[in-house]
């Protein structure tokens, strides 16, 4: 998840080095539905609540945290003070969300409710909190961005179930897609400026060893967004300015990919009772190509995109 600044020599390096033709579609089955209409500023984060049979995203610069209900396909959004980088679901009720670089709690029903709990980095405004994904133990992994997606000052935490945080990794620049694998001793997590995937031997501890690239995209095919896993053991990696989702092998193979028809692809998950549906955020950041009309649309990819895979149960914070 980019944050793009206004300034002109960043614009200019990411329309150069992310750029991308949007797919053509022949085949039905081939076109993401657009579920909502184009223009989130920078949709995220998407998260499957099996608890709300409803599927909850952010837009982060729009500062709206959005909900759709699988019951009978309603949306509500909800205003945010400030920018929102993600929301996970947490098992003593309700969810948890970051505004800016304060982790909150959040409930929406009967009302929408915002509770300051701590902050990360308070006092550092060149980084906001960036990413974020429950592993299978309910740990909360999260990490910040230089806004100027310039030097490496930001930090992967862990946030325990008692709410006390631990730096697990520094030296990034945009932190981004913490994802695990099916047995939880694999936690992928990306470098977006490097367009580097990296996997992490995780253990049951929490403790991180062993980091190692796991994927270096290529150019031309955009950067490293958020990541899901599947049950079959396969990292799904949504490519910022490349237009695509695309699902690597656990040995870091590039499998398939699945075409876009907006070029700032941001993050994916499965959902649904089965998890064999699959919904991609995408921004519309400036600068955005006049082609690409569709620009911060939530889509869901058709069932023959996905050749058989399904997701995995979306990890809850224990907290």
């Amino acid at each position: 998840m980019r944050h793009i600044t206004r300034r002109s020599a960043l614009l200019t390096g990411l329309a150069a080095s992310a750029a991308a033709s949007l797919p053509t579609l022949a085949r039905a089955d081939e076109t993401p539905r657009a579920v909502t209409p184009p223009g989130m500023i920078l949709g995220e984060g998407p998260i499957w609540s099996a608890r709300d049979n409803a599927l909850y995203w952010v837009d982060i610069r729009g500062k709206k945290i959005h909900r759709l209900n699988f019951k009978d396909n309603s949306q509500q959004s909800w205003d945010t003070p400030d920018i929102v980088p993600w929301i996970v679901e947490r098992k003593s009720g309700g969810f948890l969300c970051a505004i800016l670089r304060t982790v909150c709690a959040v409930s929406f029903d009967p009302e929408f409710k915002l509770t300051p709990l701590f902050s990360i980095e308070k006092d550092n405004a060149a980084v906001r909190l960036n990413d974020a994904k429950v592993d299978p133990m309910g740990r909360l992994w999260t990490g910040t961005m230089d806004l100027a997606f310039k030097d490496r000052i930001a930090n992967l935490y862990r946030i325990d179930p008692d709410l006390s945080v631990h730096t697990m990794d520094t030296g990034y620049t945009c932190t981004n897609g913490p994802a695990f694998s099916a047995d939880g001793k694999t936690l992928y997590h990306n470098e977006t400026h490097d367009g580097i995937v990296y996997a992490f031997d995780l253990a049951a501890d929490g403790s991180l060893s062993n980091k190692r690239v796991f994927v270096k995209l290529p150019d031309g095919v955009g950067f490293p967004d958020g990541c899901t896993t599947d049950a079959q053991g396969g990292l799904w990696v949504s490519h910022y300015g490349g237009a695509r989702v695309s699902r690597y092998t656990p040995d870091g193979k590039l499998d398939f990919d699945v075409m876009v028809p907006a070029k700032q692809s941001t993050s994916l998950t499965f959902a649904g009772a089965n998890l064999d549906r699959m919904f991609v955020t995408t921004a519309a950041q400036p600068p955005v190509d006049a082609d690409d009309k569709q620009a911060g649309t939530l889509f869901e990819i058709p069932s023959a995109s996905l050749r058989g895979h399904t997701g995995l149960p979306m990890g809850v914070f224990a907290g």
